[in-house]
């Protein structure tokens, strides 16, 4: 069967009163009349002047709705989703940086996003839930009126995602993923977990992220299985959950994965009903201790792989057994070849550290309007992924750290610059660096050092609840330290990489 290469390629063949959503308290949604919501939904759009291609904003909750959102606005058009908990400001960037021709808003909800909108002129698409239907079913409604668009189902090369990764010394980068990126991923880790219609993931990641929406939602579909939407994660829900659902799987980042242990013992008669074939970890390091424990409580294989949302999510996977897993390490590629380079970009020997560069049909072609980034991240047809790493003898990566400054808070991705930029406009801030706080259990907390203007003064909790009003609350620095100079390299520029040992700080 030749490959999909569309969402709609992919949804189409799968039989129609197959199972592709469910949730909650709700009859489950039928592939057959999944495609007949993006048949619908498609044509809603193009008469809105929404043609192939045109980017489309989608802020929603987590649930069904958002899942099947995804898939019916993806088949015609490129989808932005954006995270529900922005703050006005950030909502003003990543409008104003992507240009939508249409913003989708659950109806009623009140959002930040709406009056950004509006100040833009971004036309607001209202959807309307319908919970007394299967899950997912939605209906879309707007005041706005358009020029019928000359649209229909998007072809393998349009651009079905559109998301944002934070910089580190310059403004984020939008990430095109085509719809041949996207199912070309969808189908690497449908292999590397060996899907089929029998399998049913628990969705409990967020749908804004490349993680949920690529390695939960479409990987499952792509196969023919289907999908078990949560509101998002609660570990007091999630055992519930799992004996709703009869899942064969579910992913996670490795956060979920111990709040989830932490409430193992008293829910050992689900875990022994509700048997998982596979447990499934990505977005940040699995501490090895964590793997053996959730292996030994679900008596189940644990996989952890790697990735980043210009590569649509996976790039390395450990394997299911008989293949061998190596606790610390990503396991081997899975999906787009993977090496590891010198500074001069060529390839070092096993067990040599460099940097881990990508290629393959999942790998976005480069990021919008950004020559200057496209130079750099590209060598010789290879992305380069920041990131630092060993390939074993086996060809099992091992991340041994980044070259890039992101703080990884379990899972969720932080820009220091960005924190660095806010903090900067605060009256009494003369000089900040935000850095990376080693984490126990995040992995990494956010950290913020501040020179004070000479005569002026602030406290901790003022700085924090300033940016806790700006940026999302995971942005916000969970630790202030005042310096008389923050550490400087030879050539003037602020020290953020070590800052934290330099300093001696601990979360």
């Amino acid at each position: 069967m030749a490959a999909a290469e569309t969402l709609w390629t992919a949804l189409s063949r799968h039989p129609g009163g197959d199972i592709a959503l469910a949730a909650p308290e709700r009859p489950p949604l039928g592939y057959g009349a999944l495609r007949a919501l993006i048949a619908d939904t498609v044509g809603v759009l193009n008469r809105l002047g929404v043609r192939r291609g045109g980017r489309v904003a989608i802020v929603l909750p987590n649930g069904p709705e958002m899942a099947a959102a995804f898939l019916a606005i993806g088949a015609g058009a490129a989808t932005a989703p954006l995270n529900p908990a922005y703050r006005e400001e950030e909502f003003d960037f990543y409008l104003s940086d992507l240009e939508p021709r249409a913003l989708v808003l659950a109806a009623g909800l009140e959002s930040p996003a709406r009056a950004v909108a509006a100040r833009r002129g971004i036309p607001i698409i209202e959807l309307v839930a319908q919970p007394e239907q299967p899950a997912g079913s939605f209906r879309l409604q707007t005041s706005a009126a358009a020029a019928p668009a000359a649209g229909g189902m998007a072809e393998p090369e349009d651009v079905a995602l559109l998301l944002h990764t934070s910089g580190t010394t310059s403004r984020p980068k939008l990430v095109p993923l085509s719809q041949r990126n996207i199912l070309a991923s969808a189908r690497h880790i449908g292999a590397t977990l060996a899907l089929t219609p029998a399998d049913r993931c628990l969705s409990i990641m967020p749908l804004f992220h490349i993680h949920g929406l690529i390695g939960a939602v479409l990987s499952s579909l792509a196969a023919g299985g289907s999908v078990f939407c949560t509101p998002g994660f609660n570990a007091l829900k999630f055992f519930g959950w799992l004996e709703g659902a009869a899942p064969t799987w579910y992913s996670a980042v490795p956060t979920m994965h111990q709040a989830i242990l932490a409430r193992a013992e008293r829910n050992r008669e689900v875990i022994a009903r509700r048997k998982l074939r596979f447990i499934r970890s990505s977005s940040a390091s699995l501490p090895p201790p964590v793997m053996a424990e959730l292996e030994q409580t679900f008596g189940c294989p644990v996989i952890e792989s790697y990735g980043m949302t210009e590569a649509s999510h996976q790039m390395t996977s450990n394997p299911l057994p008989p293949r061998p897993r190596k606790p610390g390490t990503v396991g081997p590629a899975a999906g787009p070849e993977v090496t590891v380079v010198d500074e001069a970009g060529r390839p070092v020997t096993p067990g040599d550290t460099g940097e881990v560069v990508i290629r393959g049909p999942n790998v976005t072609a480069g990021y919008v309007a950004n020559p200057t980034a496209n130079a750099s991240a590209f060598t010789n047809g290879w992305f380069r992924t920041g990131d630092q790493g060993v390939l074993d003898a086996d060809g099992y990566l091992t991340i041994t750290g980044r070259l890039k400054e992101l703080i990884n808070r379990g899972g969720e991705k932080i820009s220091p610059r960005e924190v660095d930029d806010l903090l900067m406009t605060h009256p009494a801030v003369a000089q900040c660096v935000t850095f990376a706080l080693p984490h126990d259990k995040l992995g990494e907390e956010v950290a913020a050092a501040i020179v004070l203007r000479e005569g002026l003064t602030a406290t901790e909790r003022e700085l924090r609840d300033f940016v806790s009003a700006r940026l999302a609350d995971f942005k916000v620095p969970r630790k202030v330290v005042f310096l008389a100079e923050i550490p400087k390299g030879a050539t003037g520029k602020l020290q953020r990489i070590g800052l934290a040992a330099k300093l001696g700080l601990t979360a």
